[in-house]
């Protein structure tokens, strides 16, 4: 029987099915214009991902490749694509890179870039264009439409038996940069219209959308017509075929204003707009390269709205990133951009010039790499091998996890049914993981840790006048769910369990007297 890739609920978690079994996305996306050669794919691509233990690869399609002349396409790259990821057995998230790609519209074919009377680009108030195509513009959100309806068909004609592409992601990191509202004509005629009922409805509001949102109206109008014209194209391309889909943000960030990051875009403060109006989406993605990653994960992680994170930094602390959004949020994958360079030299990583950094905002050290295909290599080979016991586990009181979230973020505590634990995170180390890690409960005296840059301490319960002591204590690995000792620790090995910066596993038998 065949099975679509689709997003299911397990006990209350949304969870990737793939062939009708539980699929944990630990991938990697590579760089925007690598997937524009399939010989710069074989010779620069895949080979530099070897020994990672991905399972999954994020990879662009380009609206300009596939449509070079209107309504005639081309489907060859996408084939090589599919072929090049099946000899590898790697599954496939295509990154349709259509009408927009970090807030503006570089990837639309010739035809429509040059047409800029049909296809028309959004303006400030100035009158200045955008080199960003209005989504208020319907001929080219038709269009848009078209072409991804016809890559989900063909998709589906040559892979709804292997499933080797499993979602799609719609656009990449909308919004509009350097205004908060486009002021085309088309934009100005409808922001100074009633809001539309479905808004009125959600937010008890009414009149034009500055009388009903006041100082977020600009903001609010370009989600609401974003979010429309992306629920088009993906209603579009599901009609064809029924992946499941979703599209990333641009996070909110210093200075903060509408505009100094893409205005319009999915971030945490619209989403009650986006999910209004583009249902059709499992979930709106952070991409992150913050240094507070897992206060994002937090953020973004909510009933409604799983986790998956499609760009995050790639240097050494990925990992531990990694290991918390799976352990705490139930994330339904993880990508690291620019995963082709992490099988490089650290000196040959083609970092973004820093005038570019800065103006974007961009945390500098989120492109180093020393250490970090190690570190994360060992991570994606621990989740792969803990998948029966976490699927078993996760959700519940019985797993747990941490990690570190800021220079004053010194540890955490948990509350287990016999046992309390403390846990200690190292120093913060150059091309090191942060602290980090998951710990289950077994039995009511029994656990598995799993994790870095820690020390842990269990500890007896409040009021209770007695010692904890270890019964056992094993180093180990965990090798399809199941438990595989190692040594025995004891004598000054108890003294501390510590946790150094490769992930390693423990496991501890308690006792109290």
């Amino acid at each position: 029987m065949n099975h679509i890739p689709q997003i299911r609920n397990d006990n209350g978690i949304p969870t990737l099915y793939v062939k009708g079994e539980p699929f944990f996305v630990l991938g990697g996306e590579i760089h925007n214009s690598s997937a524009s050669s399939l010989e710069y794919m074989e010779r620069h691509v895949w080979s530099n991902l070897e020994g990672l233990n991905l399972n999954s690869l994020i990879v662009p399609l380009y609206w300009e490749t596939i449509e070079p002349e209107e309504g005639r396409y081309q489907f060859g790259l996408l084939d090589g694509l599919i072929g090049q990821a099946r000899k590898r057995n790697i599954h496939l998230i295509f990154l349709w890179f259509g009408l927009w790609k970090n807030s503006e519209s570089m990837y639309v074919p010739a035809w429509m870039k040059q047409d800029t009377a049909a296809y028309f680009r959004a303006e400030k108030v100035s009158g200045e264009k955008l080199d960003t195509i209005s989504p208020l513009c319907e001929a080219a959100v038709e269009k848009d439409a078209q072409a991804f309806s016809k890559i989900m068909a063909h998709i589906r004609e040559i892979d709804e038996e292997e499933s080797t592409v499993m979602i799609m992601q719609v656009e990449n990191e909308i919004g509009l940069l350097g205004t908060a509202c486009d002021y085309s004509p088309a934009a100005r005629e409808a922001f100074a219209r009633e809001i539309p009922a479905e808004l009125a409805g959600e937010y008890g509001a009414s009149g034009d959308w500055k009388a009903a949102f006041g100082a977020d109206a600009e903001e609010y109008f370009m989600a609401y017509h974003f979010a429309k014209a992306v629920e088009k194209i993906t209603r579009a391309g599901q009609k064809e075929y029924p992946l499941p889909c979703y599209t990333n943000a641009w996070l909110k960030q210093y200075p903060w204003y509408a505009g100094s990051y893409p205005s319009g875009g999915p971030i945490r403060e619209v989403h009650r707009i986006w999910k209004l109006a583009a249902p059709s989406l499992f979930t709106l993605a952070p991409d992150i390269y913050v240094p507070y990653a897992a206060d994002v994960m937090d953020e973004y992680s909510y009933e409604g709205n799983p986790l998956f994170v499609p760009e995050v930094r790639k240097d050494a602390v990925t990992s531990s990133y990694c290991m918390y959004a799976f352990g705490k949020h139930n994330a339904i994958g993880y990508s690291p951009f620019g995963a082709e360079e992490l099988g490089l030299p650290p000196e040959a990583v083609d970092r973004p010039p820093m005038e570019v950094m800065a103006a974007l905002n961009i945390d500098p050290s989120a492109f180093e790499i020393e250490g970090s295909k190690e570190y994360l290599s060992r991570t994606y080979g621990l989740m792969e091998q803990m998948k029966p016991l976490y699927l078993k586990h996760r959700g519940t009181k019985h797993l747990q996890s941490w990690c570190r979230k800021s220079e004053t973020d010194y540890g955490a505590f948990f509350q287990f049914e016999k046992y309390d634990l403390a846990v200690a995170y190292a120093p913060r180390m150059t091309a090191k993981p942060l602290g980090a890690g998951m710990v289950y409960e077994l039995a009511e005296n029994q656990f598995l840790i799993v994790g870095m840059m820690s020390t842990l301490k269990f500890q007896a319960k409040a009021g209770e006048n007695v010692k904890v002591n270890f019964l056992r204590l094993e180093e180990g690995e965990i090798e399809n769910g199941r438990w595989k000792p190692g040594r025995i620790l004891n004598g000054d090995e108890q003294m501390a369990l510590k946790l150094g910066d490769m992930p390693e596993c423990l496991y501890v038998e308690l006792y109290k007297y």
